[in-house]
C-alpha cells in the first residue's frame, strides 16, 4: 500500500511539474507593483538576468534592438536585475531604471532586483535552473545576461549563456522559430 501511495504521489508531482510554465510566476515590476508573468500569455518571452556594471552590460543595446524589431510580432523581453555576480548590480530599483533608460533607452519591461542563485533564489529562477523540470535548459546561472526563451505556451525552448549576444544568429533564429508557431 505504501508503494502504491508513493507511486501515486510521484505521478501527481510529475504531472504538476510537467504543467508548470513561466506564467505560474509573479515578479515585481521595477516600479514596485506585482507583475504576473501570465500577462504575457500568447507571447514569445525572453527573460534575462541583467546587471549595470558588468562586461556584458552593453547587451542592453542589442536586447532593446531585438525587442523593437520583434515586439509587433509578439516578442516580450523582460529584464531581471540581479546582484549575484561580483556585486555588479548594487543600485536600487530606481537607480537601475534610470541607468537603463538614460544609457540604453530600454523600453522593454524591467523587474525589481532579485536573486537568481543561492539560498535566497527567487522562485522563477529556482524553476528555470531546476534540471529535473527543465533538463535541456536547467542548471545554475553562471553569470549576468543569461537568456531564457519561452514559446507562446510559456514553456522554455532555449537557454543562451551570457557570451551569446541577443542579436546573434542563434538567438534571432530561435526567436523567429518561436514567433512562427
Amino acid at each position: 500500500m505504501r508503494k502504491l501511495a508513493a507511486f501515486f504521489f510521484l505521478c501527481v508531482a510529475m504531472a504538476f511539474a510537467a504543467g508548470k510554465s513561466v506564467y505560474d510566476f509573479t515578479l515585481n515590476s521595477i516600479d514596485g507593483p506585482a507583475a504576473p508573468l501570465d500577462a504575457y500569455k500568447g507571447k514569445v518571452l525572453m527573460v534575462v538576468n541583467v546587471a549595470s556594471r558588468c562586461g556584458y552590460t552593453p547587451q542592453y543595446s542589442a536586447l532593446e534592438s531585438v525587442y523593437e524589431k520583434y515586439q509587433d510580432r509578439g516578442l516580450v523581453i523582460v529584464g531581471v536585475p540581479a546582484n549575484n555576480f561580483g556585486a555588479q548590480e548594487p543600485g536600487t530599483n530606481e537607480e537601475i531604471k534610470t541607468f537603463c533608460t538614460r544609457k540604453y533607452n530600454v523600453q522593454f519591461p524591467m523587474m525589481s532586483k532579485v536573486s537568481v542563485k543561492g539560498s535566497d533564489i527567487t522562485p522563477l529562477y529556482q524553476y528555470l535552473t531546476d534540471s529535473s523540470m527543465n533538463p535541456k535548459t536547467g542548471g545554475e546561472i553562471k553569470w549576468n545576461f543569461t537568456k531564457f526563451l519561452f514559446d507562446r505556451d510559456g514553456k522554455v525552448v532555449a537557454r543562451f549563456e551570457p557570451d551569446v549576444t541577443p542579436d546573434s544568429p542563434q538567438v534571432v533564429g530561435a526567436i523567429e522559430k518561436a514567433l512562427a508557431k
